[in-house]
């Protein structure tokens, strides 16, 4: 099942890592579910998307469940009732993230004395990534600015700036690595819970990081960075049948030269930091290993971009000589996807998705149509976060478009998101995954994502009353009518 967290109940104004979450495993559980998709978990970034985020390996403070905090006497009821005031049909993020911060902060003040020694072991664990995210954390905290914009000093990173820096903001870095020790914390408990359902969780790297993240900051030789610090290249995908102008998603490049020279290291860190907190990892927009749309910086459009080769297969040679095996990997080849990508892929071995909102379009040949998997190394969704769920997709579809669909699975339609999902499941592929939205019937309200669309995203939340045994029951009798799940 696919959902992100931020999506669960809770009496706090945004779905976390607290009893909700266990909930759900449970629910999971009982609709005989074996994998979890919770998508990046990191601090979220421009319009709140997790995919726009300022640390790669950090995890999103607006995650941390207060309920354990109250029970470890960190916080009490008059500390967490505003947040208890938020809508709980949806994330507003506005009111929410100020009020959390009060909150983490008062939890920081009762709890850095009594965690000390917790707290001295988790920041010499992680101290490779935690050092730096937490101070351009407090620096962020602090100068309110891209980290581009910082005096030449902090900028550059020299030596003497950046100890200076952490002396005087120790008590902010301290905060920061707080936050992460309690997200960690958390996150450890509800993932052995979900061993212990024989629940896997599907992780998640985007391939791109954010301009204005610690990584870049940190890693400035590895991007394709001016002298000041700011990209000369952007990240997009061309012109398309989609947009005449191309996608400019104004995410520095890499500089693959550079980071082959170093084995391959930080993306070895990434893929090692993530894969202790899940069990596979999914590669959004895997493409960009083969090649990226690389757009001079200051373009107004992606038009004047160019095709710019990536690493191949060398990259995923490198992880796996470094973690002792394959990693279990799934490849999002979505979008325009060439031979020397489909290469690529057959070259890892990993499977790649297919998703059912798109095979409708075109004819019988459509290779996302089931009857045209040949293959079973692969994944296949009814739809994905970047999807409108399948009632609301189907709502759109044109009269002729849903016939179409009626004709080939052999419905009328008044189900539509079983129908989709019964396709999936009975298909060869090796994995389906459905999003709750269409396991709940739900649609266009309950979208997560509309790309493109700069506001209104990763706001949607489930209520707890949603969740029926019902629900879970009929699932479970279509996974295993089709010979999946526990």
């Amino acid at each position: 099942m696919l959902l992100h967290p931020t999506s669960l109940p809770s009496p706090f104004g945004i779905g976390d890592l607290g009893p909700a979450a266990f909930a759900f495993l449970e629910y999971l559980a009982a609709a005989r579910q074996t994998l979890w998709q919770v998508l990046p978990l990191g601090p979220t970034g421009y319009g709140d998307s997790p995919y726009s985020s300022p640390s790669a390996f950090a995890g999103n403070p607006l995650l941390i469940a207060l309920e354990p905090l109250v029970g470890q006497g960190l916080l009490d009821g008059s500390d967490v009732a505003p947040l208890a005031e938020l809508p709980a049909d949806h994330v507003d993020f506005g009111r929410l993230a100020p009020l959390k911060r009060n909150a983490l902060e008062t939890a920081f003040a009762r709890g850095r004395d009594r965690l000390r020694s917790e707290l001295d072991a988790f920041r010499t664990r992680h101290a490779a990534w935690l050092d730096d995210y937490s101070l351009f954390a407090a620096l962020k905290d602090e100068l309110a600015s891209p980290w581009a914009d910082w005096d030449a000093d902090l900028r550059s990173r020299e030596s003497a700036a950046m100890a200076t820096a952490r002396r005087r903001l120790q008590d902010r870095v301290d905060f920061h690595t707080f936050c992460q020790y309690l997200f960690f914390d958390q996150w450890a408990a509800l993932r052995s819970r979900a061993a212990e359902l024989r629940i896997q969780i599907v992780g998640d790297i985007p391939v791109f990081v954010a301009h204005d993240s610690a990584d870049v900051w940190a890693h400035q030789p590895i991007f394709k960075l001016d002298a000041v610090g700011q990209p000369l290249v952007v990240a997009g995908v061309p012109p398309d049948y989609f947009s005449a102008t191309g996608q400019l998603w104004g995410n520095p490049l890499y500089e693959w030269e550079a980071i082959a020279r170093d084995g391959f290291a930080w993306w070895i860190d990434r893929f090692r930091h993530l894969l202790e907190e899940v069990d596979v990892v999914r590669i959004d927009h895997f493409r960009g290993f083969e090649a990226a749309w690389e757009v001079p910086a200051g373009e107004s459009t992606a038009v004047n971009g160019r095709w710019v080769s990536g690493p191949g297969s060398s990259v995923f040679a490198a992880i796996a000589s470094a973690i002792g095996g394959e990693p279990p990997v799934v490849a999002e080849d979505l979008g325009l996807i060439t031979d020397e990508v489909r290469a690529l892929l057959r070259a890892t071995g990993f499977p790649g998705m297919k998703v059912l909102q798109f095979a409708f379009g075109g004819g019988a040949d459509n290779p996302y149509l089931p009857h045209n998997y040949v293959d079973p190394n692969c994944l296949v969704y009814t739809g994905t976060h970047d999807n409108d769920t399948t009632r609301g997709w189907f709502a759109s579809l044109s009269e002729q478009e849903r016939a179409y669909v009626c004709r080939y699975l052999h419905t009328d339609g008044s189900h539509i998101s079983a129908d989709l999902m019964r396709a999936a499941l009975a298909s060869i592929a090796r994995t389906a995954i459905v999003p709750l939205q269409d396991v709940l019937d739900l649609g266009s309200e309950a979208r997560m994502n509309t790309p493109g669309q700069p506001e209104g995203n990763w706001t949607w939340r489930v209520q707890a009353s949603e969740l029926t045994e019902e629900r879970a029951a009929c699932l479970a009798e279509m996974t295993t009518l089709y010979g999946r799940g526990a």
